[in-house]
């Protein structure tokens, strides 16, 4: 199958640090080209790659300061890739919305997978985008406000590369906040967590300019390099070494998360997850066994005096068995045939509500 995968511009693929979406298409494009599949990618161009890599601007976004503007070189990157979509069996889009207002315009099959939820000023994109898309959990799909234009083709979960996470199962005593430094991912909670549970916590993530402000007023007057230290965005090779040796990673999510790939990367090193039960988290953590769904910031401090009853060998195994990128790339090839060769006759063959329940 000859298949177009169009990433965001705005980070590299892979990413050098955090960009969740961006690993996901680096994993899925690398493993569909082991298995045979032509595949493009239209991604920026300090992207890596063994598909064939095509660009219209020769770096990721985010690290276009000089610009003034970044948007027009957003558009052409969307409107250029999507000029070649007959070139191809199926576009699997990332890109967002965007991709999706100009899909109109394609004869060619196109597969939105929706990194974030929707916000309702994209509505009306949304009503008239007539292709497929997907969830990346069941969470999201169930906040999904009615649509009337594409057709829903299933949840498939997030993946990674479980032999790249080193496993550990002696830990040091610290907490890990490894994530966007943002509200909605409760970075200043995750600070009164581990002081009120007297531990240390190791911060690590970015900074984007719209959460300059609440870092600066928020969470910067926290962090007294002893009890609380932050270090600054972590790379690959770092950022393996804070979760196979923290205690926990805590996530204290405020909003609707439709995923949480971190949760996925520390219980891969054998390091539970304490976190809300929001958006996608009761479909990644097993409560008890593999980290801590809380309803509060009393039970996440509760849970942290609890965590070292759980098995780091059970944390790996449930990621071996859940979220390996082998069953993404297995669900999505799936996809694809359900779409370009039947034609989406019949229901999709993404796997329904019970099984993809979390055992």
């Amino acid at each position: 199958m000859k298949i177009l995968q169009l990433a965001p511009l705005w980070e590299t693929v892979p990413p050098p640090a955090y960009g969740g979406t961006e690993s996901v298409v680096y994993e899925l494009t690398e493993e569909l080209v082991r298995r045979g599949h032509q595949v493009v990618l239209r991604a920026s161009g300090d992207s890596q790659t063994t598909a064939e890599l095509r660009s219209t601007y020769h770096r990721s976004l985010r690290t276009a300061a000089d610009l003034a503007d970044r948007h027009p070189h957003d558009w052409l990157h969307v409107a250029t890739a999507l000029a070649e979509a007959e070139e191809f069996d199926v576009v699997h889009n990332h890109a967002g919305e965007l991709a999706m207002a100009m899909a109109q315009m394609v004869r060619v099959p196109v597969l939105t997978t929706m990194h974030c939820l929707i916000t309702p000023d994209t509505h009306p994109i949304w009503n008239r985008y007539p292709w497929y898309y997907n969830t990346i959990s069941w969470s999201e799909y169930e906040q999904m406000p009615p649509v009337e234009g594409p057709a829903f083709a299933g949840v498939v979960y997030n993946g990674i590369r479980v032999e790249t996470f080193p496993f550990q199962a002696r830990k040091d005593g610290y907490l890990l906040f490894l994530s966007r430094i943002s509200p909605e991912k409760g970075a200043h909670l995750a600070i009164q967590v581990a002081r009120r549970a007297g531990c240390r916590l190791v911060m690590a993530g970015k900074v984007d300019e719209r959460d300059r402000a609440y870092y600066e007023s928020t969470v910067r007057p926290l962090i007294d390099g002893r009890q609380v230290e932050f270090i600054g965005e972590a790379d690959a090779c770092l950022k393996r070494e804070l979760y196979r040796n923290a205690r926990a990673l805590l996530l204290p999510l405020t909003w609707e998360e439709p995923f949480g790939l971190v949760m996925v990367e520390a219980m891969a090193c054998g390091t539970p997850v304490i976190t809300m039960r929001r958006g996608a988290a009761p479909e990644i953590v097993v409560h008890g066994e593999t980290g801590f769904l809380a309803e509060d910031l009393d039970q996440m401090v509760a849970a942290v005096s609890q965590v070292d009853r759980i098995d780091p060998a059970r944390c790996r195994r449930h990621v071996e068995t859940r979220f390996d990128v082998a069953q993404m790339v297995d669900a999505y090839e799936a996809i694809y045939r359900w779409i370009v060769v039947t034609g989406a006759q019949g229901p999709s063959p993404a796997m329904g509500r019970d099984e993809l329940a979390v055992a």
